[in-house]
């Protein structure tokens, strides 16, 4: 799966929170400063032609769904970048963040428990 561009994740956040829609109901919930239409346009019409989107025809215009889920962009996104950056080993990843203080102890136990509770 293709690495998206920081405007092309953010037309996708606005897809997945909205749903099935149109560029302008994407344009609603994407944050400020938005960008101008034609260019979100654009950049869903991209979107489509890496398939990330499917496009279906309603008269004058066109509804966009994803074609791809959140969970597994994301799942993808992050096993890329442990492997690119942290040597393929989560251990270092959350190693990193432990000695830069952006995880605490009590967080760290969270994930322990969570680890576990997926064991059983």
């Amino acid at each position: 799966m293709e690495k998206l561009t920081i405007q092309e994740e953010e037309a996708m956040l606005a897809v997945w929170q909205v749903g099935p829609g149109f560029i302008k109901d994407f344009m609603d919930v994407m944050p400020e400063p938005k960008p101008p239409y034609t260019t979100l346009a654009s950049t869903v019409k991209n979107l489509e032609r890496k398939g990330f989107l499917k496009g279906e025809r309603y008269a004058n215009a066109i509804r966009y769904s994803a074609a791809v889920k959140e969970a597994e962009y994301k799942k993808r996104f992050m096993n890329g970048f442990v492997n690119n950056y942290f040597q393929s080993s989560y251990k270092e990843l959350v190693a990193f963040f432990a000695k830069d203080k952006k995880i605490s102890a009590k967080e760290l136990k969270e994930i322990i428990e969570l680890i576990e509770k997926s064991e059983q």
